[in-house]
């Protein structure tokens, strides 16, 4: 498998609100930088599964729609829009955001990510 192909199946599957998916693909030294419109979040390993734990707690269902993928030796660049449905009313789809994120890519696994996000 691509790296391409490797982070699509990350955002294509429930790993955001799932953290026993997210396991599979996080290396153990991961770091996420995430320019938010809180500010500047970083994030690890431990992090990044406490945060899709607390995802799981509010939404049923999670859903990316991939506008753009480039891949270039270890980097994938991708920007999406997040979907989810949440426990009280899970037949209505909510837009979470939309991001733009670059990962590194070590060890077949997310290594370093460089993320921005906007509320629509």
């Amino acid at each position: 498998m691509s790296i391409k192909e490797f982070v699509q199946k990350f955002y294509k599957s429930d790993a955001l609100i799932d953290s026993e998916i997210m396991k599979a693909y996080l290396h153990p030294e991961v770091k996420l930088d995430w320019n938010s419109t809180k500010g500047l979040i970083e994030m690890d390993y431990d992090s990044m599964m406490a945060m899709a734990n607390e995802l799981s707690r509010a939404y049923v269902r999670s859903k990316v729609r991939i506008s753009h993928i480039i891949a270039e030796e270890d980097l994938v660049s991708i920007r999406y829009s997040h979907f989810v449905k949440t426990i009280e009313n899970p037949r209505e789809e909510m837009l979470l955001a939309h991001f733009a994120t670059i990962w590194q890519i070590k060890d077949d696994k997310l290594y370093r990510g460089y993320q921005m996000s906007q509320f629509s």
